[in-house]
């Protein structure tokens, strides 16, 4: 049987970001991954994130930024949000905050490879892929997990094993769960315009299309989120006529666009787990939250329980603490709890205020969207969130401020 300090499920972005951080504080750590390691394919995937400076500074600080930044990404100066057929937008811009971009745009496969050939060669992590958990025993002093691969023990398990977390399943951890109403298309798109490294959005009453840059100076993702019959035949119509919608619904911001990928959909759905934390056992990422992706921060909510998580663990232990105990892992499930509920809340207001063709409700929405663009203060405030700023650990916040 082998022992570790921490027992991370999932070897995603997050639950590999979790070991690499643990591992600079001295913590012996297995990842647990039911798949194949990830390769480093050379082809271009649809699932991109966004991942914010907040998110970033803890790449940094991890010296996993730089082999991330090899890859196919986009950082992106700006963004441009508008109401279709009003006159309300807002436009951000990094230097007007002082920072070089608002964010990075990277292919998900290739964040998750270099994290798992960072983790590979940490002489602190064993990584055990393609194993599954056949049970779970939670001891008073440690958990017992059952592999088909083998057994090992933990002082403390981590779930990070996505949106139908097995172990949230097992803990019996109640969640509460709600359904969008709205699909989600995603696809790679070429416009005849370059995006100049600007993330676009646009709100109609009954979807929102967001526009998030490539590397490639005319290629871009996209996300068009709608209800579920208007996705569906957006799905199956023809690439000309698809490309003819897509065109007229971006209203041509960036003239023609021609669709280079498949068309991939899947439901919105928000879940929020009551409980963050239990005895020997943690929840991060989509295993405790997942919100839906209008602003693009799943990511980087995730990514910010690991560093919260991470300093917290590394904290109690330092203090001869048993950090697997629930009692100790308070702080971590308050203020991780918080921070999921401000953004469940922000999604919800976000897509009520958007949704319908009142005219008196577009009048206001344009009026507002017009003020807020005209007054720089909110506008800061409003790029300081999105930025992640308000959501950084202390000690993240310190080693952003040094370097």
């Amino acid at each position: 049987m082998q022992n570790y300090d921490v027992v991370i499920v999932g070897g995603g972005m997050v639950g590999l970001t979790l070991a690499l951080s643990l591992s600079q504080n001295q913590f012996k750590v297995a990842v647990i991954e039911k798949h194949s390691a990830p390769t480093a394919s050379e082809l271009p995937t649809l699932r991109v994130s966004a991942f914010n400076l907040a998110s970033e500074t803890l790449f940094k600080q991890l010296g996993v930024w730089q082999t991330i930044l090899g890859g196919t990404t986009c950082p992106y100066h700006s963004m441009s949000v508008w109401e279709k057929d009003t006159y309300g937008h807002i436009e951000f811009n990094a230097r007007e905050n002082g920072v070089d971009h608002i964010g990075v745009i990277a292919e998900n496969h290739r964040v998750q490879y270099a994290l798992w050939q960072a983790a590979k060669s940490n002489p602190s992590i064993k990584l055990f892929e393609q194993s599954e958990i056949n049970q779970v025993a939670f001891g008073e002093n440690e958990v017992f997990i059952s592999l088909n691969t083998g057994m090992l023990t933990g002082k403390l398990l981590v779930a990070a094993d996505g949106a139908h977390s097995i172990l949230r399943q097992y803990a019996d951890v109640p969640i509460t769960f709600w359904d969008y109403k709205h699909h989600a298309l995603m696809a790679r798109i070429r416009t005849h315009d370059e995006h100049n490294e600007t993330a676009r959005q646009v709100f109609s009453p009954n979807s929102v299309l967001a526009f998030l840059p490539q590397m490639d100076p005319y290629t871009s993702t996209i996300v068009w989120s709608g209800l579920p019959d208007d996705i569906s035949k957006l799905q199956s119509c023809d690439e000309a006529y698809f490309n003819e919608l897509l065109s007229t619904s971006f209203d041509m911001k960036l003239g023609l666009c021609e669709v280079l990928s498949e068309r991939k959909t899947f439901p919105l759905t928000a879940r929020y787990a009551h409980h963050f934390a239990k005895e020997r056992l943690v929840l991060i990422g989509d295993a405790a939250h997942t919100i839906h992706p209008l602003a693009g921060q799943g990511v980087n909510l995730g990514l910010m329980d690991v560093a919260l998580l991470s300093e917290e663990l590394t904290r109690l232990n330092k203090s001869g603490k048993d950090f697997g105990r629930h009692y100790y892992l308070g702080n971590y499930e308050r203020q991780r709890k918080q921070q999921a509920v401000k953004m469940l809340a922000l999604m919800q207001g976000f897509q009520d205020l958007f949704a319908g063709n009142n005219l008196v409700k577009k009048s206001m929405r344009t009026l507002g969207v017009g003020l807020v663009n005209k007054l720089p203060f909110v506008k800061n405030h409003m790029m300081t969130h999105a930025l992640g700023l308000y959501d950084m650990p202390e000690k993240l916040k310190a080693y952003q401020f040094n370097n």
